[in-house]
């Protein structure tokens, strides 16, 4: 079995030799979080488990995406923005680990050379750095396409263009032509990243893809990457998942973030859908966006929403959802598609790369965990607490808003461009901690993160089902309450559903994997 290593210290080439020796295949060395990836003989497993060294055995997982397309510029006030500040993205690298990018014309400067300046495979086998599935041409367009093929003069009427239509492109893809990859794939990805960071100023990396929670985030090798890339001065872009409907546990949804979005470092993303008018009023979650809080560590989780119904961006034509999905292709009034329509909180997390590509822009020397707390203080905090939802299926989905559902809030571009706040501390996403004896979950806080102090991310009292925003104009405290004991998330049939999200409970693996949906999003 193919398996990643993480040691202590990282063995020396005698060791390895031995472990070879011994029947151990190596793949490849993964120096940003002490591991190897190797192949072992099941008996080798043992001696791994007893050497000294060795700090974490996990499977070589797959992994996937995270796609499941609409007017988004203008719910996240990104037009806004574009009006008032001269930002565009020039100048800033944004990693995109996915299924690769294709050329397209709307992903070139204004003088006809391709803003994608460096393109590497980690699949197996596979040399490639073409998208083949059709995933990540998308998300490359969502952050930085120009809109140059759209638009009245091209048929269109509306021009499809990205947060940061100037910001440079590092395709590193990791997924193949059916959008699956593995741990190792990312994590060697990731890597590559932080070694390319002064060659590309890689200031941002974007990750529509993940699988489910195994482990704490403390072990869990992914985890420990993207983690290393935060150290290292990159802001790291997930995607939370599009299990929000999956209810197989009893949970509603709820803590079905995945991995690496369970990472209290990175900014995990979920989904809204648009209504395609002027105000975000009426915006809603997508029901499928994935809740909090996290499985095992129980972190509030997503960090915030953006959109990510519905989305037009780039197609990648002949890739595999290209030929799978033809009727997600947008056609101008006469003449060749070369736009496509996907959903998922995969679309979401490249609106918020993004717009973090243009905050770096206007103040480089801002740090990761400046640009998160000012994404989450800043983000727009007026949803209902109770919406519905009709998937192209019919099927009605009911959701009861709260901080597992929707953050710190909905992404606002020129609110972040305009605050000049510098948060001093870390931006950790805080611990969910439920107390049995009174039945309510509560957020902890401490003294070495950002939300404590004079913040106004987090409300005071923070109660979800009560009349009040979520997210108030107040600080935590180290025992806000979230949840109540009358909570009606779980009902009275739904203790299986509760175990699962504060219990002890055991997860069979599935793939990594891209956050999209196969379907055409949601009403």
């Amino acid at each position: 079995m193919t398996v990643i290593v993480q040691f202590r210290q990282m063995p020396d080439t005698t060791t390895l030799a031995g472990m070879q020796s011994r029947g151990a295949a190596m793949r490849n060395r993964l120096h940003s979080i002490r591991a190897v990836t190797m192949r072992v003989p099941v008996s080798m497993l043992a001696e791994l488990e007893s050497n000294p060294n060795v700090a974490y055995v996990t499977p070589d997982r797959p992994v996937s995406l995270t796609a499941t397309n609409e007017d988004y510029t203008t719910a996240v006030e990104a037009d806004v923005a574009a009006a008032q500040f001269a930002q565009d993205g020039t100048g800033v690298g944004v990693a995109i680990i996915d299924s690769g990018v294709a050329d397209h014309p709307d992903l070139h400067n204004a003088a006809g050379a391709s803003r994608v300046v460096y393109s590497q495979s980690f699949v197996a086998g596979d040399s490639s750095t073409a998208d083949r599935y059709g995933h990540g041409t998308h998300v490359a367009g969502l952050i930085g396409g120009t809109g140059a093929s759209s638009g009245p003069a091209h048929g269109y009427p509306v021009t499809f263009a990205g947060v940061a239509p100037n910001v440079n492109i590092i395709n590193l893809r990791v997924l193949d032509q059916n959008g699956s990859g593995t741990d190792s794939q990312v994590i060697a990805a990731i890597q590559q990243a932080i070694a390319l960071k002064s060659t590309y100023n890689i200031r941002v990396i974007s990750m529509s893809l993940g699988r489910p929670v195994f482990e704490s985030y403390t072990l869990d090798p992914v985890d420990q990457a993207v983690e290393a890339a935060w150290q290292a001065g990159i802001v790291v872009v997930v995607a939370a998942g599009n299990n929000g409907r999956d209810n197989s546990m009893g949970t509603h949804g709820f803590a079905t973030i995945g991995v690496p979005g369970n990472d209290p470092a990175v900014i995990t993303v979920g989904a809204t859908r648009t209504k395609d008018t002027a105000t975000r009023v009426d915006d809603a979650i997508a029901s499928y966006s994935s809740k909090g809080p996290t499985l095992v560590d129980h972190l509030v989780k997503p960090d915030l929403v953006a959109p990510g119904n519905r989305l037009v961006s780039l197609r990648a034509a002949g890739s595999t959802l290209d030929t799978n999905y033809p009727q997600f292709k947008v056609a101008p009034a006469s003449g060749w598609a070369k736009y496509f329509r996907l959903s998922g909180t995969s679309m979401a997390t490249p609106v918020v790369s993004g717009a973090v590509a243009l905050m770096l822009q206007q103040n480089p020397a801002l740090t990761p965990d400046q640009v998160k707390a000012r994404l989450m203080k800043t983000a727009w905090k007026g949803f209902n607490q109770y919406v519905s939802s009709v998937d192209d299926l019919g099927n009605t989905y009911s959701n009861q808003y709260d901080i597992f559902t929707y953050g710190a809030g909905y992404l606002d571009v020129d609110a972040a461009l305009n605050n000049t706040d510098l948060a001093t501390g870390i931006a950790l996403s805080p611990t969910a901690v439920y107390n049995a004896s009174n039945g309510t979950v509560s957020l902890v806080n401490t003294n070495s993160v950002v939300w404590g102090g004079a913040s106004v991310v987090w409300g005071a009292t923070s109660v979800v089902w009560g009349n009040s925003v979520v997210w108030g104009s107040n600080t935590i405290t180290s025992n806000s309450v979230v949840w109540g004991s009358t909570s009606v998330v779980w009902g009275a049939t739904s203790v299986s559903g509760f175990s699962v999200v504060w219990g002890a409970t055991s997860i069979t693996a599935t793939p990594m994997a891209a956050f999209s949906d196969s379907d055409d999003g949601e009403d």
